[in-house]
């Protein structure tokens, strides 16, 4: 099952765990599973119009998922997906 890690910095914004195991077969059944249990994940996460809000990043298996990107790509089992607020600065 796939696995989604949570940072603390996100975390300091929003209930969640810092470490889950879901069964989902897509990054977008992962995250929905992950809102489902903890409903204000979604508001910090998503944008009303389903896509990624600004200042979160997502890496699947060491690769980020670039912004305007589907939600829909295949994971599996050994899949580990990384949540975390995206970093700006100068």
């Amino acid at each position: 099952m796939p696995h989604l890690e949570f940072t603390s910095q996100l975390a300091q914004h929003v209930d969640c765990p810092a470490h889950q195991t879901v069964t989902a077969t897509t990054l977008n059944e992962a995250l929905e599973s992950m809102f489902s249990q903890f409903p204000a994940l979604r508001d910090y996460v998503m944008q009303a119009d389903g896509a990624l809000q600004q200042h979160v990043a997502i890496f699947i298996d060491g690769q980020m998922l670039p912004h305007g990107e589907s939600l829909d790509l295949a994971v599996d089992a050994t899949s580990q997906i990384f949540v975390m607020q995206a970093l700006a600065g100068g």
